[in-house]
């Protein structure tokens, strides 16, 4: 059986229908697509691409609770060897919306929830969820294993199958001011008292 009804987007649960009174709790897998997502200029795929996430609200004096969970995994280039890479992305976010807000204000951060819309604030966009979820969960890192070598930066040799042959210990162009500006205050460092 489907957990969306007839007219209702595909990533959105409409909370009304769970019809949680004070002081229950209720959870429920909604069906989300995911897209690719790009960072630093590459594209990774969720695998899979379709998932189940699971969605568990409780209805409280004070307001709304609301828990994500879902899993997937990122697979694109390694952002050291531009080898295959992947990376496992757990979800576990919370979310709160209190009651008696007026929609129509300025949001509150900790009041209000981003994902509610629709009639009386009630639709919750777990898709959109699930995505920024998953966008704040990514590692600073995406590697193809933790102790990559990366590529050579004047040949473009992946470092990981063999070392190249370019000479170490020639002085990056690009660097020689900073050679020129230490020489200068080595110089000056010496007639200091």
């Amino acid at each position: 059986m489907s957990d969306r009804r007839r007219g209702e987007p595909a990533g959105v649960l409409d909370l009304r229908r769970l019809d949680l009174a004070p002081g229950a709790g209720t959870g429920t897998e909604v069906p989300v697509a995911l897209a690719d997502t790009t960072v630093g200029g590459q594209v990774y795929e969720p695998d899979p691409r379709e998932m189940r996430a699971r969605v568990d609200v409780a209805s409280s004096g004070s307001g709304i609770g609301m828990r994500l969970r879902c899993a997937t995994v990122l697979r694109g280039p390694c952002q050291r060897c531009l080898a295959g890479s992947s990376v496992a992305i757990a979800v576990d976010a919370r979310d709160f919306q209190a009651t008696g807000r007026d929609h129509e204000g300025e949001p509150d951060e900790d009041l209000d929830c981003e994902y509610l819309s629709g009639p009386m604030g009630m639709d919750l966009d777990v898709a959109a969820w699930a995505r920024d979820a998953i966008a704040e969960a990514i590692p600073m890192s995406i590697l193809c294993r933790e102790d990559c070598a990366g590529l050579c930066v004047r040949c473009g040799a992946d470092l990981n199958v063999a070392p190249c042959r370019c000479p170490h210990d020639a002085v990056d162009p690009r660097w020689s001011a900073l050679g020129a500006l230490r020489e200068r205050l080595g110089d000056a460092g010496a007639d200091a008292p």
